[in-house]
């Protein structure tokens, strides 16, 4: 699986808070499942492009 979360960026938006080292994979699992969820929205809308309400 490729990552799709950036440690460096999770770190800067977290900025004073520690984080576990597992953190990562969970929350890449996270987004992930977001964009499966998206793209299945977008197409049972019979759309090939994701927008925003997919969210």
């Amino acid at each position: 699986m490729t990552d799709l979360i950036t440690k460096s960026a999770v770190k800067e938006q977290l900025e004073g808070q520690n984080v576990a080292g597992d953190f990562y994979d969970a929350l890449d699992e996270e987004v992930a499942t977001v964009l499966e969820n998206a793209a299945r929205r977008a197409e049972e809308n019979d759309r090939k492009t994701v927008q925003p309400r997919d969210l």
